[in-house]
């Protein structure tokens, strides 16, 4: 391979072409979503809107007409003879794309970045007055911008200054690491976005001392090492998404929630979901919630000896826990004295940029796919979450890895990124149409889960709500929402940031700010409007509200588990170390 590399650099143009051709080849996977090719939804939603706009064609008139001028602006002032060329497209504030200096100075590249500007500017001003229903509005504006970001001069060699001018220093070779890279990936069949070599599970990420005390189908259940003589009463019961690793939770010793957890006083236990494949299919929400979140709090219970136990949950392992507290409520069983809710939707009316893959065809179109292969790709669910930032998860690192031939700095958070997890195709076909779809969570005795009907309303446990004002995937005005069906005592704080940011924000950095304090019930403006803003992490702001509820201090335990559930394996046990590739 490497001999055909090299031999292609004595033809610079058709290495360029080469280097295209097989970068394109791995972004297919990073083109599709729902189902569909993101230039196949590009152009049916613009030919929903040409139809529309048939009827009144002023709005596309006089787009056209503002492009065609500033395009004789441009070139008036290109054929001027000056200098310095003055710009009519400028890019958005924070678009780090076309900082290169040759982008501004050297007259055909300006004409190269003006032109996209000036063309991406005209359809995204073409698609935001489409004035089509909310639903198909954002799913056009979306796919708009994904075909503008695609389309950026800066993803192709011949069109990027920065890229020809290092092929040149290097005399070629950074095409060749590049396309090194790139081959490494499509292997892989994902873009790397860390220095994947550097990190190593149970040695420098996730390395909180614990051991794995109980395993089924479903999870195995980690306990920690205490940290402190005495520990509270009541243990806490960590219960991450099973979208994503639970390490996130536990990345390196300076942001590792797990470990701030224990350093409190805390007895925690995590569970580890399983990776499922295709012969786990038929894992059931049920088997998540019954199997999963409700066995996880009677092993915690019998090991520790405490009847009652304080869970925290995040995204949708949010969501399995408060469909677990309405099973409970239902059976009047209190073993859980408190639930905290990280980033959590349990009201899905606004499931924020989600949204665009949600439309009758693309949810049908992957639910055939999902239960054929019998689980949904974590490649794929990574993807799609991806697209909603595809400068920053994508494009960038289609530039700098293949075009640049640079390799990624290691990056704790996006190392996890990478390493995704399936979804058994019955949980997901029920989650997205049960949740998303229907919203049939917040109806109630709308859902029968482990032959309880379920009524948030009837869930009176005391809970703490963290959101963060720049979530994209659980937008916090929809958890606010979600908050108020909950029957007993709430404690909202908003965070800065966004949906992993904002909860990887270790109070030793003391970082960010959060909000708290608003006045409740009137809706989510109301709230931020009478919040109280906090500078700082919110960790120690979590850690006062769950001490009240943790119970008396008690002796550490001595040993993991009991004489039933003895420790089967250290910490981080085998489940987590399953990766797909």
């Amino acid at each position: 391979m490497e001999k055909n590399i090299n031999d292609k650099l004595t033809n610079p143009q058709e290495f360029i072409n080469y280097v295209n051709q097989e970068t394109q080849k791995l972004l297919e996977n990073y083109t599709t979503a729902g189902g569909d090719d993101v230039f196949s939804q590009f152009t049916q939603s613009w030919s929903e809107l040409a139809t529309r706009s048939a009827e009144d064609p002023t709005v596309w008139i006089k787009a056209i007409t503002d492009y065609q001028q500033a395009q004789m602006s441009m070139w008036k002032n290109l054929l001027s003879g000056q200098s310095v060329i003055k710009p009519v497209a400028e890019p958005a504030k924070g678009d780090r794309r076309f900082n290169a200096e040759e982008w501004s100075t050297s007259p055909v590249f300006s004409y190269i970045k003006q032109s996209y500007l000036l063309g991406s500017g005209m359809l995204q001003n073409m698609a935001s007055k489409a004035n089509l229903s909310e639903t198909e509005q954002r799913k056009l504006e979306f796919y708009t911008q994904q075909y503008i970001d695609a389309m950026s001069p800066t993803n192709f060699a011949i069109t990027n200054p920065e890229v020809l001018q290092q092929a040149l220093e290097t005399k070629g070779q950074s095409l060749v690491d590049g396309l090194q890279n790139l081959l490494g990936d499509i292997e892989k069949g994902r873009i790397s976005m860390s220095d994947e070599s550097a990190f190593v599970l149970g040695e420098n990420i996730a390395t909180s001392e614990g051991a794995v005390v109980f395993e089924n189908e479903m999870f195995q259940l980690l306990q920690y090492k205490p940290l402190t003589e005495q520990v509270f009463e009541k243990p806490t019961l960590i219960v991450p998404p099973c979208i994503n690793k639970f390490y996130i939770l536990d990345l390196q010793e300076h942001n590792s929630y797990v470990k701030f957890c224990v350093e409190q006083g805390q007895t925690v236990f995590l569970i580890s979901w399983v990776n499922p494949t295709i012969e786990q299919g038929n894992i059931s929400w049920d088997n998540y919630v019954g199997d999963g979140v409700l066995k996880a709090i009677d092993v915690v219970k019998e090991i520790s000896g405490s009847p009652k136990v304080n869970t925290v949950a995040w995204c949708i392992g949010g969501t399995l826990v408060a469909s677990a507290l309405a099973v409970l409520a239902h059976r009047k069983d209190t073993s859980v004295a408190s639930a905290t809710f990280l980033t959590t939707l349990t009201d899905f009316r606004d499931p924020g940029d989600l949204c665009v893959f949600l439309d009758e065809q693309q949810v049908k179109k992957l639910e055939t796919k999902v239960n054929n292969q019998g689980y949904l790709s974590g490649k794929e669910l990574a993807t799609s979450f991806n697209m909603l930032r595809s400068n920053d998860l994508i494009w960038s690192y289609v530039v700098n890895n293949y075009l640049k031939g640079q390799t990624p700095p290691p990056f704790d958070i996006l190392y996890w990124n990478g390493d995704s997890t399936n979804l058994p195709a019955e949980m997901y076909t029920y989650y997205i149409t049960k949740m998303y779809v229907e919203n049939k969570l917040v109806e109630k005795d709308a859902l029968t889960m482990c032959g309880s009907p379920i009524d948030l309303g009837r869930i009176k446990t005391p809970c703490y709500f963290l959101s963060t004002i720049d979530d994209h995937i659980a937008p916090w005005k929809g958890t606010y929402t979600g908050m108020e069906n909950f029957g007993g005592p709430i404690e909202f704080v908003l965070g800065a940031s966004g949906h992993v940011a904002g909860v990887i924000n270790p109070a030793s950095k003391n970082r960010r700010n959060y909000w708290v304090k608003g006045e409740q019930g009137k809706g989510s403006d109301h709230w931020l409007d009478t919040a109280e803003s906090v500078e700082g992490s919110w960790w120690p702001n979590w850690s006062e509200w769950h001490k009240r509820r943790a119970g008396k201090k008690i002796d550490a335990p001595k040993e993991y588990g009991n004489a039933e559930h003895k420790a089967i394996e250290a910490a981080p046990g085998r489940f987590v170390t399953v990766r797909i590739e």
